[in-house]
């Protein structure tokens, strides 16, 4: 087995012993079982960036600030110091979602470190002991696909209100252990805030969760829980313990649009007596 370069440095520093065997190669990723002492985790490699498919969409980079203002404006000018620091961004952003969402109690894997391009992290153990199954091997009754769709359902809340939208969430992405779902796979989960995209993307997570789990439970086809959920989160009444009805109506009500240009002239007349006393003030000074 050939060894990604990327895990030479973890080797020679003792943080991974052994590398016993390739899990995954995916669009942006190889993820490895590996030994760490007594302990065996798993080491996600991710690829050069002139190597990975799954490219960083403009939409998924949006939201995603620097604290360093030099940093900030190299990446949005896109110079060779930019890309950089942009590619750095972008990897150490599943590192920064995973203890988030730990913390707010989503089910991830626990992450334990990520060192040059190498995210360390819990391995996720199935019930015959080996890894873990992805959502897309397993099969259910209608009663248990009814059963781990409100779990996911219940997670996606939990991820929004701790202000995340996966932004890719599938069958390809979940996995199964004996206690149910875990979320994995995370690089390009989107600041729910700070991105115009989010509501799309988290409508995209949910639907795809309710096309896999409705083969199995038709009466999901027909629920609308991304509006359900976007529109509690738009009022502020989101929160991770909701009970939520898959059903959802659009509001009828038509805007007053008179009523609504008759708010807005008044503000910016306000906004105009406000600055004409400022300036009278320093007139008289």
């Amino acid at each position: 087995m050939k060894i990604p370069k990327r895990l030479n440095p973890l080797i020679d520093d003792g943080l991974v012993d052994e590398i016993i065997c390739q899990l995954k190669s995916g669009k942006e990723a190889q993820v490895y079982m590996v030994r760490c002492g007594e302990f065996v985790r798993c080491a996600k490699v991710y690829k050069e960036a002139n190597q990975r498919s799954f490219k960083q969409a403009v939409q998924y980079q949006e939201g995603r600030t620097s604290r360093n203002s030099r940093r900030a404006r190299a990446m949005q000018k896109r110079t060779h110091y930019g890309q950089k620091e942009s590619e750095a961004a972008w990897l150490s952003a599943e590192v920064d979602a995973l203890y988030r969402l730990a913390a707010a109690g989503v089910r991830v894997p626990q992450p334990y470190g990520f060192i040059d391009g190498v995210l360390l992290m819990e391995l996720i153990i199935g019930n015959d002991g080996y890894a873990a199954p992805r959502l897309s091997e397993v099969s259910f009754s209608p009663e248990q696909a009814l059963e781990y769709h409100g779990r996911l359902i219940n997670e996606v809340v939990r991820m929004l209100c701790a202000g995340l939208v996966h932004g890719d969430l599938s069958e390809f992405n979940v996995l199964i252990d004996d206690t149910g779902p875990v979320i994995i796979d995370l690089p390009q989960a989107v600041n729910a805030a700070g991105n115009n995209s989010a509501r799309m993307m988290l409508a995209r997570d949910v639907n795809n969760m309710r096309a896999y789990f409705g083969q199995y439970a038709p009466e999901l086809l027909t629920t609308a829980y991304d509006r359900e959920i976007w529109s509690h989160y738009e009022s502020a009444t989101l929160y991770p313990e909701i009970e939520l009805t898959g059903d959802f109506a659009e509001s009828t009500i038509v805007a007053d649009v008179e009523d609504v240009l008759k708010v807005i002239d008044a503000a910016q007349q306000e906004e105009f007596e406000r600055r004409r006393r400022e300036q009278e003030a320093r007139e008289e000074v």
